[in-house]
This record gives structure tokens, C-alpha cells and sequence, in this order.
């Protein structure tokens, strides 16, 4: 099996990429990436002969078909993320998450790929009121990061029913936790620095709106799943975290500062707006095998020990900037 993974050196892929290589199954692991956001630093310990590497952008049709050439099954990742800061950036914003799928979508069709999973989003449903936001809840995008997602998904489901590839949408809970190419825009991941670095923990708003949340190894594991197992993931979309794993994000602050030092301040920025809020229901994802197995937690305790130097030791017990809040 040859896996096509876009965007594969970003925070992610960094992770998904030496997990397929691993597979017995997976002959080679081709990397479509622009570089612009991600670094060759992720694919240290990853580079050999199963790796094919192609410096390229998915919006230019020629790189993507390209990559595409001999591929069996593609993980579709490339994208610009940083929700909240693609209001001053929609143009790109689209021409990257809509069009460069538009053209992973088209030539996957042209060379018969058995399956494409999409990188989508929760933060597609913007602020629900809902405890219980299942994929049958109508997606109401608050950023163009989202609208250019739910535009996407439409994509995928179309190349599907004209190209006749199995084709799946993975609308991700919000990554934490440490990668190669880790992100520090995303909120756990920032307090547990600014924590660190005996700054204050800042919450935008009052702190009560809802996220799920997932770590990116889970994450990864995901993608894997989905790519290795499509008849297991048959529908268009999926949420993709776990019920218990929904917090506010001042739960989220009290618990790295619990991890860290109770004296840590946090401190409330109650004029800013707080961004989407949303409360997620995962009974879909259950069907097909898959379940996250790290916590919060977990994964504050092994950030702490990463920037500690420490050998890290928060294992998942059942495991074999502009800050999105």
C-alpha cells in the first residue's frame, strides 16, 4: 500500500507519518508539503527508504497530481489553521483548505485511489447551544476556517459518488499534547508553556465555552484507522474525540495549573471574545472500533516533562500567537 499524506511534516502528520511507515502493510508513505508552516525537522527519525518526499503546494494542481501518482489511500491534512486568525486571511484561507482539496479530490479521481480521509473540524458547529452536537447538527461556521471545511466536506462526498473512492470527513476535537511539529497556538498546549514560564494563564471571556478535546497522537491514530479500515468508517462525517473529554476552557486552566503549581494565576480577559463554543456527542465514532485513550491530563504531565528534559512518563494506562479558544 502506498499512503499519500498531505501536509505530513505538519502537527499531525508529524505523528501519522512514522506510524504508517511502521505498518507492515505500507510500502511507502508519500509527503506532500509546502514547508510554509511545517519544518523537515518532523520527519527526523522518519526518512528512508518508505518515505518519498515532495515539496509542494495542493494548490497547484500539478504538485497534487504528482503526489498522487501510484497512491492507494490518502490522508488529506494540508491546510491553514489558526481559526481565529483566518478572519484576516480568507482568501488564502480558501484557496488552501477548498481548492487544494478540490484538486486532491480531482486527482484522486483520475488515478483510482481507493480512499481519501478529510481533515475537518468541530469548530464547524461555532457556538451551539446544544450539550449534544451529534453530525446530523447543522454546522454554523464563525471563521473562514470552518466555512472553508464545511465547503470541503461537500467536496470529498461529491468526488466520492462521482469517482467512486470510500471517502470519509474527520471533524476533529481540539489537538493538544506533544508532536514533532507541535503547535503552541492551540490552548493547552499554550497554557502549559505560559505555565511553565511563570506567566499568568489568560481566558478569553468568562472561560465558560465548551470544547472536546483529543490528543494528537490519538489523533493520529484516527487518521490510521480511517485510512486502514474504510469499511468500518462508511459514513460522510464523524466527530472524532470522546464524551468525557468536552471542557470549559477555565476547566482547562485550572487543570494545567493543578498539574503545575495551585498558586498559578489565571486571569480573565472578560471584554475579549471567548470564540465557538461546543459541546460534542461521539456515539458515531464508537461504531467503528476506534476510542481515544489519552487524557488531559496525560497529556499535560508529559508536555511538563518534555520541557523539563525529563524522560517522559505520562503514558495513556491503556495505550499499547493567536490561541484558538
Amino acid at each position: 500500500m502506498r499512503v499519500l499524506v498531505t501536509g505530513g511534516c505538519g502537527y499531525i502528520g508529524s505523528v501519522l507519518v512514522p506510524d504508517l511507515l511502521a505498518e507492515p502493510d505500507v510500502s511507502e508513505v508519500v509527503v506532500l508539503d509546502s514547508l510554509v508552516s511545517g519544518t523537515p525537522r518532523s520527519l527526523m527519525g522518519a526518512v528512508g527508504d518508505g518515505l518519498e518526499f515532495i515539496r509542494g503546494d495542493i494548490r497547484n494542481y500539478g504538485d497534487v497530481e504528482s503526489a498522487m501518482r501510484g497512491v492507494d489511500r490518502v490522508v488529506h491534512l494540508a491546510a491553514i489553521t489558526g481559526a481565529s486568525s483566518t478572519h484576516d486571511r480568507r482568501e488564502e484561507t480558501f484557496g488552501v483548505n477548498y481548492e487544494g482539496t478540490e484538486n486532491v479530490v480531482t486527482a484522486a479521481g483520475k488515478f483510482d485511489v481507493e480512499t481519501v480521509v478529510f481533515a475537518s473540524s468541530c469548530n464547524n458547529y461555532g457556538r451551539a447551544a446544544s450539550r449534544n452536537i451529534d453530525e446530523a447538527t447543522e454546522p454554523d461556521p464563525l471563521n473562514p476556517y470552518a466555512e472553508s471545511k464545511v465547503e470541503a466536506e461537500q467536496l470529498v462526498q461529491e468526488g466520492a459518488a462521482e469517482y467512486g473512492f470510500d471517502a470519509t470527513s474527520l471533524r476533529m476535537s481540539t489537538n493538544y499534547g506533544y508532536s514533532p511539529g507541535i503547535r503552541f497556538n492551540l490552548v493547552v498546549n499554550h497554557f502549559v508553556f505560559r505555565g511553565l514560564t511563570d506567566r499568568p494563564l489568560t481566558v478569553y471571556g468568562d472561560g465558560n465555552n465548551w470544547r472536546p478535546f483529543i490528543h494528537v497522537e490519538d489523533a493520529a491514530g484516527a487518521y490510521k484507522h480511517a485510512v486502514f479500515h474504510p469499511d468500518q468508517w462508511e459514513h460522510d462525517v464523524y466527530n472524532v474525540g470522546h464524551s468525557d473529554h468536552n471542557y470549559q476552557i477555565a476547566d482547562i486552566a485550572r487543570i494545567v495549573a493543578d498539574e503545575l503549581d495551585d498558586s498559578l494565576e489565571i486571569t480573565y480577559l472578560e471584554d475579549e471574545q471567548p470564540g465557538p463554543s461546543y459541546h460534542v456527542n461521539f456515539d458515531r465514532l464508537s461504531e467503528t472500533g476506534f476510542e481515544p485513550q489519552w487524557t488531559i491530563q496525560e497529556g499535560v504531565r508529559d508536555l511538563i516533562d518534555r520541557f523539563n528534559g525529563a524522560q517522559p512518563s505520562s503514558q495513556p494506562i491503556s495505550r499499547s500567537l493567536t490561541i484558538d479558544v
